[in-house]
């Protein structure tokens, strides 16, 4: 559903990060003050790596904006003002005398003025069919157009060419599509985009976009991946002129196994069907004979490499390539023996680092935050394996706050992960940040339930239709198990998550049996009937709760709505919860928080509504992202 403080805002606005810098331990305004890396590239020459700085304004509440670039064997970067010259630009044909621009295109008639012109002033929006609001926002009529125009600098930069003319169709697809849905082909004489080719309803029961190529010869369009039903995307080609990109198989299923498929003069090939995971992300290796992908694997993500033998009936080989407690991020490039990769884990934001493709060895790139971290105590991390109900083994991540002592009692948290089928890795989030919870004092415990990728497929699936079952199971033997512990204070557990882990707090606080004292679920589904009927994306609902409440023959639908519903155990409810709520989260609409802020009220339980207005499934900006922490450990403090 494909994270203390009463500190007055003034002074919060008027600190700095060097002042931030001299805490012992990480709080909420040292979190939103440290700078966040994102690559933006290698050089053509292979010499430098292009990135960007961000780093939130929280007066201005915006965020600033700087670029560097850093020798690719490391040094002092240099700040630069403009770096689209610097890296290649995928909208730029290979020849460069034509660009891409992504245009929004206005294709139906939606407002009453566009039926009714002479009524312009009417407020009102006419709909035939579902797809009317997705992720944030309500469909207008227009959609993302690739248009193809003149270079700039060349001899012609007029518009050439809508290739999608009068098609209600996005590309890039919403609500997260970039410039990885689209790619020219290396002579430049197509363009490869992906799409998903049908509206309304249609649109929002199925996850099936397509590879399309446009040849900018004849002006026609083709299929390219007309036998697959599943999500295709990230189109990539070699510079020799093969084509890869990731492919889920099944049709409704947005967690399916995602395998690079790769498509040459002969035919198509899957890389990965053999190997049991799912990838991420991916990139060419320069020579063309393998490529590197990013995969969660046992509470991480790493780095692998698949060779590419040719359309030959050798099975390509699988190999990780890194190792480690920390997650691989995204590959920024390559430049002979070293691999650029952004790198995290739950102590430390990301940042650009090396990979040597002999060894796997990693060095640090960039340094953006190490004097932010240089005064923070880090705070311990440990896997933990447990024993689940059905006798499988659990591995859960536990944090401990900094100068922890085993001989002391902590408040303990146990951290329920959405999705639900994302992995729980080593992120590190601006939101659910563990390190920050740890700093404040409490112990984390993060388990890697069942529904969750890095276990192989089948623990992966294991969730879909059973959303109460083995998984809330997974949630009690982790605190139950964590609890055994002396230094685990029994009377003074939390339970905190959001989406599915939001669902997972509801759910969980009507068959806790005291285990909890408090909890804290933001945009968690509540309902399952009404979340069914107002979510946005129907694929989804049809796929995880097995489909229509109202289908009396579905045994499926039917077990989940009558025995997974959270909202049917609320009578079961006894413990304080504050629940949070996003007013633009179109995924888990409103109601759904609205349901249990008024199910807690109305039985007198100790409850507390934080509402965004303009927020949607996530918190972004950042005067509402800060707020967001002092009211999470404003509960916390008063519950436990």
């Amino acid at each position: 559903m494909m994270h203390r403080y009463v500190t007055v805002l003034g002074f919060v606005l008027a600190g700095s990060l060097s002042a931030a810098a001299q805490s012992t331990t990480l709080t909420p305004e040292t979190l939103w003050s440290l700078g966040r890396v994102s690559p933006l590239g290698i050089t053509t020459d292979k010499q430098f790596v292009i990135y960007q700085v961000s780093t939130p304004d929280m007066a201005a509440n915006s965020s600033n904006k700087k670029y560097y670039k850093i020798p690719v064997t490391g040094g002092t970067p240099l700040e630069i003002s403009d770096f689209k010259s610097l890296v290649p630009n995928r909208d730029i044909s290979p020849d460069g005398s034509k660009e891409i621009q992504v245009e929004r295109v206005k294709v139906r008639k939606v407002n009453a003025v566009d039926h009714y012109p002479e009524m312009g002033k009417a407020q009102v929006q006419i709909y035939d069919g579902l797809h009317y609001r997705h992720w944030d926002s309500w469909q207008d009529g227009s959609f993302n157009h690739l248009v193809i125009y003149g270079a700039k600098g060349s001899r012609s930069a007029s518009r050439i060419k809508d290739i999608m003319e009068n098609e209600p169709y996005h590309t890039p697809t919403v609500p997260f599509g970039g410039d990885e849905d689209y790619t020219w082909s290396p002579d430049g004489k197509s363009i490869v985009y992906v799409c998903k080719k049908s509206e309304g309803t249609a649109y929002v029961t199925s996850t099936n976009t397509d590879l399309f190529e446009y040849n900018l010869e004849s002006g026609l369009t083709t299929n390219l991946t007309p036998g697959r039903k599943g999500y295709d995307t990230h189109p990539l080609f070699h510079s020799s002129g093969t084509l890869a990109w990731l492919s889920m198989a099944r049709d409704g299923y947005e967690a399916d196994k995602n395998d690079i498929i790769v498509k040459g003069k002969a035919g198509e090939m899957n890389l990965t069907s053999g190997w049991d995971g799912t990838v991420s992300s991916f990139a060419w290796a320069e020579d063309g004979k393998k490529l590197f992908f990013v995969a969660p694997v046992k509470g991480t993500e790493q780095l692998f490499e698949v060779d590419y033998p040719g359309l030959t009936k050798k099975m390509p080989v699988v190999k990780q390539i890194t190792k480690g407690d920390f997650n691989v991020q995204q590959i920024v490039g390559q430049a002979g023996n070293t691999l650029i990769v952004s790198r995290c884990d739950f102590n430390t934001a990301p940042e650009l680092y090396t990979v040597n493709l002999v060894d796997g060895s990693m060095k640090a790139l960039t340094h953006v935050n190490d004097a932010a971290y240089a005064g923070i105590k880090k705070c311990k991390v440990e896997g933990r394996f447990s024993k689940t109900h059905d006798g499988k083994d659990l591995f859960s991540w536990v944090i401990y706050p900094p100068d922890f002592d085993p001989a002391k009692k902590y408040p303990t948290l146990l951290y329920c992960q959405g999705g639900p089928q994302s992995a729980l890795s080593q992120f590190y989030s601006f939101r659910w940040n563990f390190q920050l919870m740890a700093s404040m004092g409490y112990i984390v415990v993060a388990p890697n339930r069942r529904g969750m990728p890095g276990w192989g497929v089948e623990w992966n699936e294991a969730i879909s239709k059973d959303w109460g079952g083995g998984a809330m199971q997974d949630y009690l033997t982790a605190i139950d198990d964590i609890s055994k512990e002396s230094y685990v204070d029994k009377e003074r557990r939390g339970c905190v998550g959001a989406s599915y882990g939001g669902y997972s707090v509801f759910y969980l606080a009507g068959i806790h049996q005291k285990r909890f004292k408090s909890f804290i679920s933001h945009c968690g589904v509540f309902d399952l009937r009404s979340m069914y009927g107002t979510t946005e994306e129907m694929f989804f609902v049809n796929f995880d709760m097995g489909g229509a409440y109202w289908a009396k023959d579905n045994a499926a639908a039917q077990k989940t709505m009558e025995k997974f519903d959270p909202s049917s155990l609320v009578s079961n409810w006894d413990t304080p919860i504050m629940i949070i709520q996003g007013g633009k989260d179109y995924r888990v609409p409103i109601g759904q928080g609205q349901e249990a802020f008024n199910a807690a009220q109305l039985q007198g339980i100790k409850s507390r509504f934080v509402y965004f207005p303009e927020e949607n499934h996530w918190v972004s900006q950042p005067q509402n992202g800060l707020t967001w922490q002092r009211e999470f450990f404003r509960w916390l403090k008063e519950t436990l």
